[in-house]
């Protein structure tokens, strides 16, 4: 298989950016020592899978989001903001777990008749929130959208090798793909596998998602007011199909705060119930003001730098090596993220790797090579490639005190190590276009990212950074990854398909076409008034919200 550019790129947004913010640690740069975070209080936390059980319902809660959707578009809903709202209206087909595991929701159930189709059977009596029924019709013209050039959707990259989608039963919708694809059906938990009206999707046309436009699901909640800078509203759909996941609050207001120290003081004055994403420097406060209670679960994002030029200094694996080497990853945890995290070496959690075999997870981590912070060995690996003076380029906007930490961090390290760099600042909205327009990579070689996956899958993340893909911002190729990925893509046993995803994960870590910093955990924070919610990153595709009633 040869991986394929995506068609038309209008309002594509990798922007998985997002956003620890508020922390106040600062750091003292030097241009010829080593990188060396200043230490801050590090905070201690402790993972838990579920909150208190709601004890009633309730009329309202309000919900912070630290950005406006950019649209509820399930084929545009690629980043935190629009997901978290876009996951209690509109359901995919199969529904994704907090423990990331993936059960039937649309589809009642799904059959792989042959190497190259699945075949998904419509789940009977489910309505959108019109009050019309979800008929296959409404599923193939909804995946259609995505291989539309003219749409340009941000999940091309599922429907790559889809050759057909098409009705062939009273309730069932094949897809048919030109190679074996393991990964479509994985994916069909997330927004690439929304279903939405299709009659909606001709009559609203391009207003579809739109704060004017909406749209129309089957999720536990509708959309019934989007003020447009201000606040979304959501009311319980009361012909809901799944009445184990009846939306326990008559009616949910996500609030836009961009500031963090604003999100923080709602909370406080219980102004607003909760919120994903806990400002990191506020954790203390909040957890010593008796107004609620932050949590921390389970997350499948890394923290990365992304290498955006493998034609400057950063071409030889051995320079990424040793610029790596010469960030003090345990102190920039301290200083980016208040102790909340520690350091990785690889791309992926252990967290995506469900249905993994014992040895895929022993050569997949056990058999990675480590990166600890060395500055002699660094320098030698720099003297020896010959990029002494050299200038590297670090990107950064003003998104989180996170990101100025890890841009001052990242350019002291490499002048400790005799590159020059320097940082070029960009605002939040054209950070953005780093995930998404080519020009705007231009003279950048490196920029940060939270990157969180959507399947529980690892080979979701080894996918993306084979020749050609979209999302490898860095253009790195190696043939003999690709060809590991590729034959991994064909294999559907699981454990079978991680073994060979493990030797993928070993060449990432070796070639480093990405530099991982951290994992950290999901934060959220609740108010006395509510619970019921799981701190889980499945956040961003279950209908969340509806778990949540009073306490």
């Amino acid at each position: 298989m040869t991986a394929q550019h995506p068609p038309a790129q209008r309002a594509r947004r990798r922007a998985r950016i997002a956003v620890a913010t508020g922390v106040s640690a600062l750091l003292a740069l030097t241009a010829c020592t080593a990188a060396e975070p200043e230490k801050a209080s590090d905070v201690s936390f402790e993972l838990t899978d579920a909150t208190p059980a709601p004890s009633g319902e309730l009329d309202s809660f309000t919900w912070s989001s630290y950005s406006e959707p950019y649209s509820l578009d399930y084929a545009y809903a690629f980043d935190y903001a629009d997901n978290q709202v876009l996951a209690n209206v509109c359901e995919p087909l199969l529904r994704l777990n907090a423990d990331y595991t993936l059960t039937p929701a649309l589809a009642e159930s799904f059959a792989h008749p042959t190497p190259t189709s699945w075949v998904y059977t419509i789940r009977d009596g489910v309505k959108f929130h019109d009050g019309t029924v979800l008929t296959p019709a409404d599923v193939v013209a909804s995946f259609n959208r995505h291989l539309d050039p003219a749409v340009g959707s941000s999940w091309y990259s599922v429907f790559q090798n889809v050759v057909s989608i098409e009705q062939t039963g009273d309730r069932d919708v094949t897809v048919t793909t030109s190679i074996p694809d393991s990964q479509f059906n994985l994916a069909m938990g997330g927004s690439a596998g929304v279903v939405e009206s299709a009659a909606s999707l001709e009559s609203i046309g391009a207003d579809y998602g739109n704060s004017t436009g909406g749209v129309n699901c089957t999720g536990p909640f509708s959309l019934t007011e989007w003020k447009s800078g201000e606040s979304i509203t959501l009311t319980r759909f009361d012909d809901y199909w799944d009445k184990d996941l009846m939306a326990k609050s008559a009616e949910v207001e996500f609030i836009f705060m961009g500031d963090p120290n604003a999100r923080v003081n709602s909370w406080k004055s219980g102004e607003v119930d909760g919120g994903w994403m806990v400002p990191l420097d506020a954790i203390a406060q909040l957890r010593g003001s008796s107004v609620g209670d932050v949590y921390f679960g389970m997350n499948t994002a890394v923290n990365d730098l992304i290498v955006s030029d493998t034609d400057g200094p950063l071409a030889d694996p051995n320079v990424r090596k040793a610029l790596l080497m010469a960030i003090d990853r345990k102190g920039l945890i301290s200083a980016a993220y208040q102790g909340i995290g520690t350091t990785t070496d690889a791309l992926t959690t252990e967290s995506v790797w469900v249905d993994a075999s014992k040895a895929a997870l022993d050569t997949a981590f056990g058999g990675l090579e480590e990166y600890p912070y060395d500055l002699d060995a660094a320098k030698k690996l720099i003297d020896e490639a010959g990029v002494a003076g050299e200038e590297i380029v670090v990107a950064t906007a003003p998104l989180g005190t996170d990101f100025s930490v890890i841009a001052q961090t990242t350019v002291a390290a490499a002048q400790a190590i005799g590159l020059k760099a320097r940082i070029e600042t960009f605002t939040p909205s054209s950070y953005t276009t780093l995930f998404s327009d080519p020009s705007a990579r231009e003279g950048i070689d490196l920029f940060y990212t939270v990157w969180y996956l959507s399947s529980p899958d690892p080979l979701e993340m080894y996918g993306v950074l084979r020749t050609g893909e979209f999302s490898n911002y860095g253009n790195w190729s190696n043939p003999e990854y690709d060809a590991i990925v590729n034959e991994a893509v064909a294999i559907e046993d699981p454990a079978a398909r991680s073994e060979k995803t493990a030797e993928a994960q070993l060449i990432a870590n070796d070639q480093l076409p990405w530099l991982p910093l951290s994992e950290s955990p999901v934060t959220l924070f609740m108010g006395k008034r509510i619970t019921g919610v799981a701190p889980s990153i499945n956040f961003l595709y279950y209908p969340w919200a509806a778990t949540i009633g009073a306490s």
